[in-house]
């Protein structure tokens, strides 16, 4: 159930649109600094900053028949918001439209990958952007705590999947990563490789025709995304970031931007996260018409 529409631009009704963009304010298994909860109304706020043509692409988002769903009503528990969340995003694939969530935190990003993988199948690989492996089987006693989301889409959903950004974690970790052949580049791999190679050696690696992309802002150097839940320097820049969403959104069958913690800055790092949004949609509208 969704309530509290409002994205600029995002103009369409939901039976014509092909986006469908909602936010989950939910933050519970945050364990640094909460707040993300907060994010998805602050990214809708930040949207009308922008002028709605994108000139890289010679599209006007205005004409994209994107719908603002509203918020999802989320309670306090996480196992029972992911399996409700699950049903909500299953009906939105089900009616062929590409769902888009502003989070809230990690966690959430599972349902969203168990949604999409229903109707892709084994032809699905997962990207997600990201300064932490959040490979832990649990963390503080929680099973899907927003720290062990890819452990959770590797063991339940896929193991086609590649995570970019990637720099922190504890030895046990990249002690996991290694043993189980868990594909990933650090920041230095993807300045050293070139946003054109990085992207083609990841479809190569995927070898999928149906992707999903989960974008936890703390992928970013905190230099361009301050207002975050567990901020890691020497991170990725906002253009590295950026030109990554724009290669691989043509294939996409959803997108996640979480992990926002709007009362920790200005501002600044919703208005990036809500230029992603925008920068997502027009590269995949661009490629299919």
């Amino acid at each position: 159930m969704f309530y509290q529409p409002g994205m600029m631009d995002a103009l369409a009704d939901y039976d014509s649109a092909s986006y469908v963009i909602f936010g989950v304010p939910f933050d519970r298994t945050s364990s640094f600094r909460a707040g993300s909860r907060w994010a998805p109304d602050a990214i809708r706020s930040a949207t009308a900053n922008f002028e709605s043509y994108n000139s890289f692409f010679d599209i006007d988002i205005s004409d994209v028949p994107a719908h603002d769903a509203g918020n999802f009503e989320a309670g306090a528990l996480v196992d029972d918001v992911l399996d409700e969340l699950y049903l909500d995003i299953l009906n939105i694939v089900d009616d062929g439209k590409i769902p888009i969530m502003m989070g809230g935190e990690h966690s959430l990003t599972l349902p969203c990958v168990k949604a999409c993988a229903k109707h892709a199948g084994e032809d699905l690989g997962i990207v997600v952007l990201d300064a932490h492996f959040d490979l832990r089987d649990e963390f503080e006693g929680m099973k899907y705590n927003h720290a062990c989301v890819s452990r959770h889409i590797l063991e339940e959903v896929t193991e086609n999947y590649v995570s970019i950004g990637i720099r922190s974690g504890p030895k046990e970790e990249w002690d996991y990563a290694k043993e189980n052949n868990v594909r990933y580049y650090t920041p230095e791999d993807v300045t050293e490789k070139g946003i054109k190679g990085l992207t083609e050696e990841i479809n190569e690696y995927l070898d999928c025709e149906n992707i999903y992309i989960s974008l936890d802002m703390d992928a970013l150097d905190p230099a361009f995304a301050p207002g975050l839940g567990t901020p890691e320097p020497f991170g990725l820049s906002s253009v590295q970031v950026r030109d990554i969403i724009r290669k691989l959104a043509p294939i996409a069958r959803g997108f996640d931007v979480v992990e926002i913690s709007p009362e920790y800055d200005n501002g600044q790092t919703a208005i990036l996260g809500a230029k992603y949004i925008r920068e997502f949609i027009a590269a995949h509208a661009a490629s299919i018409r």
